[in-house]
């Protein structure tokens, strides 16, 4: 039986599963007096389904992995027609037309595109001739501008414990999956994790952080519904301390990023998580690259209330906007961290400059 095959069933048997859930859903809520015994089996099947789905992804790893250059089909598809033309003995100028305008689509921005389309230019018309110069001098020009910026996610310094690491965004954005994937990363890698529910607006962010901290075997923290989120992200701090874990990560609430209120609760959890025995080292913004230069705009608003240090871009395989990732860095000297470009838990990758322009040159 091959890999693919034993996969497909391990998804199959996921799907009825999880179809048996929302039976005993509909059942727990015709049935009164039932309840208790419905939510216990559905959180049960809730487990087994997470646990399937781990081992599936596991299974499939145990494969050859789709390469970042399959994962970005789609942005590399709105750049083969111009990114062909450069190649052609004679690159005219209609040719740098179609390559800014190809950029655009793409959401790099107007002007970043026009200035890496004549810097680029410039570097072609130098090599006198070469028709794979005009390629070649626009993949050089876009390394150098996604260059020169840290990646790695910060530690304290001191050598004390813990580290925070808040994240930050709107609703649908993937923010508490994220928070998942990274948990089970780093308690994986050996890290003490300890993970802060601070959407207590939504139940639902916190059940599913809940099942998260059970996949990867670390702690949680959550306040009761409504609570305040500066004193769950800080109890979760003081938690972390006194287990000597390494590591807080923290979800925070996610309402339309243009509230004037969730700023200024964010802002607050940021205060709040600094003044225990943790150190915010980390304040991670995470965008949905579908939305394109929506996502920017968001990326505007949060980097001015909380002082983002890092960029999570989720759904990079499913977009053709791959060009948000050198808008983000162009516009707010922010870098892109982490990608998300799979549903998998090892779908979460660190953003590497090189691959990601060859992926998209391929």
């Amino acid at each position: 039986m091959t890999l693919t095959i034993i996969v497909g069933l391990v998804v199959l048997a996921a799907a009825v599963l999880v179809a048996a859930v929302v039976v005993l859903r509909r059942r727990r809520s015709r049935v009164p007096g039932d309840g208790d015994g419905a939510t216990a089996v559905g959180e049960a099947v809730d487990r087994v389904v997470g646990r399937l789905a781990d081992r599936a992804a596991a299974g499939a790893a145990g494969g050859p992995a789709p390469s970042l250059r399959d994962r970005l089909s789609k942005a590399r598809a709105a750049l083969t027609g111009p990114l062909t033309a450069l190649e052609r003995t004679s690159v005219s100028q209609e040719a740098w037309t179609e390559v800014t305008e190809a950029l655009i689509r793409a959401d790099v921005g107007l002007a970043t595109s026009s200035e890496i389309v004549e810097a680029a230019r410039a570097r072609a018309d130098s090599a006198r001739g070469d028709p794979t110069a005009a390629k070649a001098a626009l993949q050089t020009e876009l390394r150098e501008r996604l260059g020169g910026f840290d990646r790695s996610l910060a530690r304290r310094s001191d050598g004390e414990s813990p580290s925070v690491w808040l994240f930050v965004g709107v609703n649908g954005t993937g923010k508490t999956t994220t928070i998942g994937k990274l948990a089970k990363r780093e308690a994986d890698a050996g890290s003490g994790v300890v993970l802060a529910a601070g959407d207590t607006f939504r139940a639902a962010a916190a059940d599913q952080l809940a099942m998260w901290a059970e996949r990867s075997s670390v702690h949680i923290v959550r306040g009761s519904a409504g609570a305040d989120p500066a004193s769950v992200v800080y109890d979760a701090v003081e938690s972390a301390a006194a287990r000597g874990a390494d590591l807080v990560m923290a979800d925070t609430a996610g309402r339309f990023h243009t509230e004037h209120n969730l700023m200024a609760e964010l802002q607050k959890v940021r205060r709040v998580a600094d003044k225990g025995s943790g150190v915010v080292t980390e304040t991670l913004l995470v965008l949905d690259a579908t939305t394109g230069q929506n996502g920017l705009a968001q990326a505007r608003q949060f980097t001015g209330a909380v002082d983002v240090t890092g960029v999570v871009l989720t759904k990079l395989d499913g977009s053709a906007k791959g060009g948000i990732v050198v808008a983000v860095q162009a516009e707010l000297g922010v870098p892109v961290k982490l990608v998300g470009v799979g549903e998998g838990i090892a779908d979460l990758v660190p953003f590497d400059t090189s691959e990601f322009v060859e992926a998209l040159f391929a």
